[in-house]
């Protein structure tokens, strides 16, 4: 018996699968695949560089005290956004006409702070709110 066993060949194992791409056009895919990621991922942190500052803009309008703090806020944010010279020498109806093409905000602000009436604290927090999160700033 162990003479028939003598003459056995040990079981050949075959090579381990490659886990390279067979064929070019899997390692272009990948290639543009890697490529387009980048792209992605680069687009993403500059647009999110872009927006830091509604960013923070928002998180010291949630620590605002008192609405008296918000049309400076709203002029800080804009001069942020927008060129130096276009928005810092804006104050009063300049500065209401500017704002009036973001929506309701302008005339939130032109009571509260030019005819010295009452805004209620929730209503002036959301109408600054919208308009951070919402303005837009042509290129």
């Amino acid at each position: 018996m162990n003479d028939k066993l003598q003459g056995l060949a040990d079981i050949v194992t075959p090579l381990p699968v490659s886990w390279l791409p067979q064929t070019w056009g899997w390692a272009v895919l990948g290639v543009v695949l890697l490529i387009l990621l980048s792209w992605i991922l680069w687009r993403w942190r500059r647009a999110r560089e872009a927006n830091r500052y509604r960013r923070e803009a928002l998180a010291e309008l949630e620590g605002l005290k008192d609405v008296t703090g918000i049309p400076p806020l709203l002029k800080r944010t804009a001069l942020a956004a927008w060129p130096r010279e276009k928005v810092a020498s804006l104050s009063g109806a300049q500065w209401v006409a500017f704002l009036k093409v973001s929506g309701p905000l302008a005339d939130l602000l032109n009571d509260a702070e030019y005819r010295n009436v009452s805004v209620p604290d929730k209503e002036a927090r959301a109408a600054a709110k919208r308009w951070i999160e919402g303005h837009r700033v042509s290129a």
